[in-house]
């Protein structure tokens, strides 16, 4: 479970001595779904409005909130989701609408007041962009502007909070920037660079909004939030690089890409959606520097300050953390920090992780398929190709690395902690689970693991995964270089162990 975040902050009571009931638009998007694990830890009763409920299933907290079923759309259903709710989150946007996505964002905000005024909500929290007064807007930024004015000109208490770009693994503006800085170790760049921008860690905008809901019903207005340091984007690559451990990057800004080119550059170089992608690129002409700090009267900082630009950068690298990478996507226990990237996040969230999985069902006992898994390795081999993990041993050798020197300590069972050829034991569960973090010299990390569950009719199940997280454009050109021969090792490898035949 997260930390609390919000922790000083006081819980808005409603009339009856409860806790406020808490409506979360966009529970299925970045803010939101990390949004309800705070309030509900903080300890606010919590609705979430979606359209497709069966999308919320892997989130951790499903059983701890209620579900309006509908959509935001539809005054009906926004209406029925707002009965007896003292506080609701406007966290919508239609930034994925192909055409006139500016029109759908108004129509969203009017509606949402039109419904708030209906069924009597006590106040409204909406987390928008930083507004530079002074300069022409994107199309973006001027829809964000126009929907927190509807939203404070509608006479019920409105909170609007004001953030730059969002650190944190998942946020759309931190993927891009981290994929452009982790594929691109010399890259030309559009003049948009050069603008200031002042990020703000996700754990910081949370604790804003769950402070936004306990503010006095007086206060109605918009705030700016930002972290504790200001940076052009192009010191916020550099700063990433070096907080991911990437070598120096060589970035050389030009003034021949246009918006619509760097979008293009943008969509190929990173999985950011294309779309998403030109809107980002077209607010980036905009400096985005919080102008007050007056939303510290009202929400105070937490103990110790705002989070750093650099601590927030690895907060949300930890999807490649030793030991981690099982758990990452592969179940939904609620990461350590909302940092994190969550499972229910989109695909192209948190980072690239390559996975080779191999599937196998065996006739034999869970037993017996255990031994082979166990005994894998040194004098014993890998299996028919045997020869190719002898040859990338070799490579390891001539670099510098252990090589397959090391071979077992035994040769039929092993400890966490035991070296196996360039390999060492991480996790190691009898008999269902093996884990092998790579030790071989390559640009990133790398994991081999076994999984096996018996069947009720007997036999058993073999699934084998080979993990790789790459670092750097040389990272992604590493794995597709070997990529070949993982045709030729990973097959035969899951059906040795899991049938004993080579």
């Amino acid at each position: 479970m997260s930390e609390l975040l919000s922790a000083g902050l006081p819980v808005l009571k409603n009339r009856a001595g409860l806790p406020a009931l808490c409506l979360v638009t966009g529970a299925t998007g970045y803010i939101g779904g990390r949004l309800v694990v705070e309030l509900l830890n903080h300890g606010y009763r919590v609705r979430v409005l979606a359209r497709n409920p069966e999308r919320l299933k892997d989130h951790p907290w499903i059983n701890r909130v209620e579900v309006a079923e509908g959509d935001a759309n539809d005054d009906f259903a926004l209406t029925q989701a707002m009965q007896g709710v003292d506080v609701a989150y406007y966290l919508l946007h239609a930034l994925m609408s192909k055409d006139d996505f500016e029109v759908k964002e108004r129509e969203l905000a009017e509606r949402f007041v039109s419904c708030s005024k209906a069924t009597g909500v006590g106040r409204i929290v909406y987390l928008g962009g930083i507004i530079a007064p002074t300069e022409e807007l994107s199309p973006h930024m001027q829809s964000r502007a126009d929907t927190g004015e509807i939203l404070r000109a509608s006479g019920i208490p409105t909170i609007e909070l004001r953030a730059a770009v969002v650190i944190g693994s998942g946020s759309a503006s931190f993927e891009m920037l981290r994929y452009l800085t982790e594929r691109l170790p010399i890259m030309t760049v559009p003049k948009w660079v050069n603008v200031r921008i002042q990020p703000i860690a996700v754990r910081d905008v949370l604790r804003y909004l769950v402070g936004a809901a306990a503010i006095d019903p007086s206060v109605t207005g918009a705030f700016d939030i930002g972290g504790p340091e200001i940076y052009t984007y192009k010191q916020m690559m550099e700063k990433y690089a070096e907080a991911a451990g990437l070598r120096k990057r060589i970035i050389i800004p030009v003034p021949v890409l246009t918006p619509r080119l760097s979008s293009g550059w943008v969509g190929l170089v990173t999985p950011v959606p294309y779309t998403l992608a030109r809107r980002l690129v077209a607010s980036l002409k905009n400096e985005v520097v919080a102008r007050d700090d007056s939303i510290k009267a009202l929400i105070p900082d937490p103990a110790g300050g705002l989070t750093p630009f650099s601590k927030a950068v690895k907060l949300a690298l930890t999807k490649i953390k030793d030991a981690r990478v099982e758990t990452r996507w592969t179940n939904a226990s609620f990461p350590g920090s909302p940092s994190e990237p969550l499972p229910t996040d989109p695909n192209w969230a948190g980072g690239s992780l390559y996975t080779d999985v191999r599937v196998v069902e065996s006739k034999d006992s869970i037993e017996t398929v255990w031994a082979r898994i166990e005994a894998i390795g040194g004098d014993n081999g890998y299996s028919t190709a045997t020869w190719a993990w002898r040859l990338r041993g070799l490579a390891d050798k001539l670099i510098g690395g252990a090589g397959l020197r090391r071979g077992r300590r035994d040769p039929n069972t092993l400890l966490v902690g035991d070296a196996l050829d360039f390999w060492r034991v991480e996790a190691l569960e009898r008999p269902t689970l093996l884990r092998l973090r790579a030790e071989m010299r390559m640009p990133g990390l790398a994991w081999l693991e076994f999984k096996v569950a018996a069947k009720p009719e007997g036999g058993c199940t073999v699934t084998q995964r080979a993990i790789y997280a790459p670092k750097g454009l040389l990272g992604h050109a590493y794995w597709w270089s070997v990529w070949p021969m993982h045709g030729l090792v990973f097959p035969s490898m899951a059906k040795s162990v899991a049938t004993g035949r080579r």
